[in-house]
């Protein structure tokens, strides 16, 4: 019987995959199996798996690239484990980090886990906190979608920042029809529909920042995809989560504005003409309730495309 399935998607990853399958080994029990997904690589990241000798580990290939999303949906159809937890195959697990998560899910009874994780940029590490601070506590996860100005669960959207009962079935699904912000909708959803959750203070995930040919550093037409990614949020959302919404798609595409220099001309115009048809079709009162608890820079980039928004009291919060 699996205990937990770890899925591993990867694409064009040979510089840092043998990184990841090293930390695997260090993880291994008879109980665990690994998925890795090659996801139409060109490089020898599949060569790479293909003779490793961790135990429990299978390979999946796609003869072409059908993005992070569909990816790990194809992972979790080859998953068997009574849990299921995800890593991106740059990143790389502490040791007896993943026997911690189970031991964790076990011990709480809930349908899943959320974790704190480790930043790494070059030799920098930085822990980055999960933002409900009721640590080892089962929480209903509607209730800490709220409130609308502060940084919650749902800010925090990184599927492998914690380990998921597979009885979720669906709600483990992700959207294979975005190739960036695919974890938005999805830990909006999850957080919807579940029926129990709990945080627990565990950072055994070190998750790489600035990669050469991450998407966060790619200025192509799948940056559009964030776009379509709220269009999921906003569909058939309850009135009483709609202010977050609003605050949380106003705060990050202000942070999308503020990276334009990424995109080409044409790209530009076009994110931009998209962005602003997104904001003037929400609810004007929650905008300009919005937009004055950002940053001032946030608040500048946004007013500078739109220059309609009514100007409020600034109040300051966290910003999503």
């Amino acid at each position: 019987m699996i205990t937990l399935s770890v899925v591993v998607p990867v694409r064009d990853g040979e510089r840092f995959i043998s990184d990841a399958l090293a930390s695997l080994a260090r993880n291994a029990r008879r109980d665990f199996e690994f998925i890795v997904v090659d996801d139409g690589s060109v490089d020898d990241t599949a060569a790479i798996v293909a003779e490793s000798e961790v135990p429990g580990l299978s390979l999946a290939r796609n003869p072409t690239p059908v993005g992070l999303a569909d990816a790990r949906n194809t992972g979790l159809k080859l998953a068997s484990g009574t849990y299921v937890t995800f890593m991106d195959g740059d990143d790389w697990l502490a040791p007896g980090y993943l026997s911690g998560l189970v031991a964790a899910i076990d011990g709480l009874g809930c349908d899943f886990v959320r974790t704190d994780h480790v930043q790494v940029e070059g030799r920098k590490r930085v822990v980055h906190r999960a933002p409900e601070a009721r640590r080892g506590l089962v929480l209903n996860p509607r209730e800490t979608i709220l409130p609308a100005d502060v940084r919650t669960m749902v800010d925090y959207p990184y599927a492998w920042a914690g380990i998921y009962r597979r009885t979720l079935g669906d709600l483990l699904r992700f959207p294979g029809s975005l190739h960036t912000a695919e974890d938005r909708p999805w830990i909006w959803r999850l957080h919807r529909k579940a029926a129990s959750f709990a945080v627990v203070s565990m950072a055994g995930l070190f998750y790489r920042r600035g990669v050469q040919g991450s998407l966060t550093q790619i200025g192509d037409e799948r940056q559009l995809h964030f776009f379509d990614a709220f269009d999921l949020i906003f569909e058939d959302l309850e009135p009483e989560f709609m202010p977050k919404a609003v605050r949380n798609f106003c705060a990050l595409f202000a942070h999308h504005l503020e990276l334009a220099e990424r995109f080409t001309p044409e790209l530009r115009r076009r994110f931009e003409a998209r962005g602003a048809a997104m904001v003037r079709a929400l609810p004007a009162d929650l905008v300009a309730a919005a937009v004055p608890r950002m940053s001032v820079e946030r608040e500048q980039a946004l007013r500078a495309l739109l220059p309609e928004i009514p100007a409020g009291a600034r109040v300051r919060r966290e910003e999503a």
